[in-house]
């Protein structure tokens, strides 16, 4: 007798799937990019399908499935999504160490639903949270899908003309200016002693600080790489010595814009 008849006839619940779905680099930005300029087409139909979510804000969440409406119709509404947020101690600390359990958020996909993760811009659980959320799917043996999309780390690297063969991203920088200065004399230690590149992020408004340090501190054959605007149409990516910084004058880094820093050889 089949299994399924033995237990009254009820079949097994087939689990959802974890999509990894990119965003476009354009959050907190005054001039949105058209979508489908930034993501792929197949990419929006896959996330237009998905009516459970998890994400860093439900606002932003909802806004940004608006505009994938516009493209690909929703399969619900948007007052009919599931969306639900990490936990606020998750966007403070970080979840990327494994002390945060997402088991309970993944408790419609253990239903049969799929869900889809988002952050706030770029690709969940890289340089944002959602790691813990990929890594529970694996526990309870769901599968996870990454969709293509925009990762700024990686589009900041190609076009810095570092080493890409050998990198290392460290996430933000210490905000105290002493803490800082001796960071970044590591890191550059590091980037000159191995070639490895050294990568970077720093919250927008406090982008212009961390140039200055970069440019003050660093040995003057250092190459420094900064990419801002990702994408948009005004991006702009400038990589050249530390000497060439300090002579010619500092493109002036928009507060709204984010940015990534490389250092390198």
């Amino acid at each position: 007798m089949p299994d399924a008849a033995r237990r009254g006839g009820r079949t097994p619940v087939t689990h959802g799937k974890l999509y990894l779905v990119p965003a476009p680099l354009d959050f907190g930005c005054d001039v949105q990019a058209p979508l489908q300029d930034a993501l792929p087409l197949g990419t929006l139909q896959v996330a237009a399908g998905i009516t459970h979510w998890i994400c860093e804000n439900a606002k932003s969440a909802r806004a940004y499935l608006k505009r994938i409406d516009a493209v690909a119709p929703l399969a619900a509404p948007l007052q009919a999504q599931d969306i639900q947020e990490l936990p606020r101690e998750v966007h403070k600390k970080g979840d990327h160490a494994g002390q945060f359990d997402a088991r309970p958020l993944l408790a419609a996909a253990l239903e049969g639903h799929d869900i889809g993760l988002l952050s706030e811009a770029g690709m969940p659980a890289v340089a944002d949270p959602g790691s813990s959320v990929a890594r529970a799917a694996h526990d309870l043996g769901i599968t996870v899908v990454p969709l293509t999309g925009p990762v700024s780390l990686l589009l900041a690297l190609a076009a810095s003309g570092l080493n890409g063969q050998n990198f290392a991203f460290v996430g933000y920088l210490p905000q105290d200016a002493s803490e800082r200065q001796t960071r970044i004399r590591e890191l550059e230690a590091i980037a000159l002693k191995t070639g490895q590149t050294q990568l970077f992020i720093e919250t927008p408004y406090r982008n212009a600080a961390l140039l200055q340090a970069l440019v003050q501190t660093m040995h003057q054959n250092t190459r420094l790489a900064v990419a801002r605007g990702l994408t948009l149409a005004t991006s702009h990516v400038r990589s050249e010595t530390v000497k060439s910084w300090r002579a010619k004058p500092q493109t002036a880094t928009d507060e709204r814009l984010p940015a990534v820093f490389a250092i390198g050889r």
